[in-house]
C-alpha cells in the first residue's frame, strides 16, 4: 500500500480577474498558504496557463513548474472538463455549451468539436512536458437528453451514441498513449458516462483502452442514491484521480433524484463544503489506500451555502486529517514468533 498525496486544490472553481486570484504565481501562493501541497491546474483558463505553449515549448512548461514550485506546490493534473465536454454536444446543448468555446466557432458544431478535439488532444503532450502522468475531465454527451426512457426511446440510440462516443474518443486516446499520460474521466450527470454501468458501456466502447482513466467524485454518486465506496471495489484499477467533494441527498415528499429545476440551495440533492455533507470520507480514504491509489486528493469546491473562501481554508485541513499512512507492519506482529515448516506442520497435525 502507498500514501495518497494531498491534500491538493482545483482551481477552477477560484479563478478570477482580482488578485490573487487572477495569475499562476499569485494563485499558487494562496494555495500554499492556506497549507495545500498541490494544485490542478485548469487548462482553459488563460489567466492562469496557456494550454498551447504547454503543448510544444518545454521551457513554459518549465516555468509553469519553476512557479508552482517556488510557491511550495506541485502540479496534480491538467484539467480539460470544458474542452472534453465538447467532444460530443446533443444539439439540445448547442447554445449552452457554445460558451466553453472561443467565439470563432460558435454556432458552428463541427468546429467547435475539431477545436475540442485539437485542445484534448495538446493536453496530452502539455501533461508530459510538465511530467504529469495524467490529465482529467468529461466525455460529453450525445444521449443525455433520453435520459428518462420517456418518450419510448428508438432501438438502438443508445448503443449509437456510445459508439459515436468511441470513434470520436479512440483517437484521442492514442495519443495520450504515445504521450504515456492517462485521461481520467469524471463520471459525471450531464455526461453520457455518469455512473458505473454508463462506465462499462463506455469501455467496452472504447474496447477496453489503456489510457481511459477515473476521475473519482463521490459527491455525484450522493446525488444519485449509489453505494459510492463500492465503487472503488468495482473500479479501483481504473480510477487515476481522486476529487475530494462533498454532498447530501435529502428526499422527501416533494422531491427526489430529479429536482433539477429548483435552484441548487432547494434541491433534495445539493454539493457542500467538505464536512458538512454526508460523503464518508473515512471509508473512502480507507478504501483507496487499501487499493494503493498513489495519486493527490484534490479538493473540487462546490458549496449551495459557504464563499469559496471559507470552504478552501476548511478543505486543506480536512483532507490532511484523512490521509493515511500506511502502516509497515501488521499490528499484531509483537504476539508472534519464528516459524518453520516443521512447526506448522506440527500445528496441523500433519506431523
Amino acid at each position: 500500500m502507498t500514501a495518497i498525496k494531498g491534500p491538493a486544490i482545483f482551481l477552477a472553481q477560484f479563478a478570477g480577474d482580482a488578485a490573487p486570484f487572477n495569475s499562476l504565481p499569485a494563485i499558487t501562493r494562496w494555495a500554499a498558504g492556506l497549507g495545500y501541497k498541490g494544485v490542478q491546474i485548469p487548462s482553459w483558463d488563460g489567466r492562469l496557463f496557456d494550454l498551447d505553449r504547454c503543448a510544444s515549448s518545454q521551457t513554459y512548461a518549465d516555468e509553469v513548474k519553476g512557479i508552482c514550485a517556488e510557491a511550495g506546490v506541485e502540479i496534480t493534473e491538467l484539467s480539460t472538463h470544458l474542452q472534453g465536454q465538447l467532444i460530443a454536444v446533443n444539439p439540445a446543448y448547442d447554445r449552452a455549451f457554445d460558451a466553453f468555446a472561443p467565439a470563432s466557432v460558435h454556432g458552428n458544431p463541427a468546429a467547435r468539436q475539431l477545436w475540442a478535439t485539437d485542445q484534448v488532444t495538446k493536453a496530452a503532450k502539455a501533461a508530459r512536458n510538465l511530467g504529469l502522468d495524467g490529465t482529467v475531465g468529461f466525455t460529453g454527451s450525445l444521449a443525455f437528453p433520453y435520459l428518462y426512457p420517456w418518450p419510448q426511446r428508438p432501438a438502438g440510440l443508445i448503443e449509437e451514441a456510445f459508439a459515436e462516443l468511441a470513434r470520436r474518443w479512440t483517437p484521442i486516446l492514442n495519443a495520450y498513449e504515445d504521450q504515456g499520460v492517462d485521461l481520467g474521466f469524471e463520471i459525471h450527470p450531464g455526461e453520457d458516462v455518469f455512473d458505473g454501468a454508463t462506465w462499462e458501456m463506455f469501455l467496452d466502447a472504447l474496447k477496453g483502452h489503456n489510457r481511459a482513466r477515473i476521475n473519482y467524485d463521490p459527491s455525484h454518486f450522493v446525488l444519485q442514491a449509489m453505494d459510492y465506496v463500492g465503487f472503488i471495489d468495482l473500479y479501483h484499477d481504473r480510477i487515476s484521480a481522486f476529487h475530494v467533494k462533498d454532498a447530501e441527498f435529502n428526499p422527501d415528499a416533494r422531491q427526489g433524484v430529479y429536482s433539477g429545476y429548483q435552484p441548487w440551495v432547494n434541491r433534495a440533492g445539493r454539493f457542500r463544503s467538505l464536512g458538512d455533507g454526508q460523503v464518508d470520507f473515512g471509508a473512502i480514504f480507507s478504501k483507496m489506500t487499501q487499493y494503493g491509489y498513489r495519486g493527490w486528493a484534490v479538493l473540487e469546491w462546490e458549496c449551495c451555502l459557504k464563499s469559496p473562501e471559507q470552504g478552501a481554508a476548511e478543505g486543506a485541513p480536512f483532507i490532511a486529517a484523512h490521509l493515511i499512512q500506511p502502516a509497515a507492519r501488521a499490528f499484531d506482529d509483537f504476539a508472534g514468533g519464528a516459524a518453520d515448516m516443521g512447526a506448522i506442520r506440527s500445528m496441523l497435525g500433519l506431523g
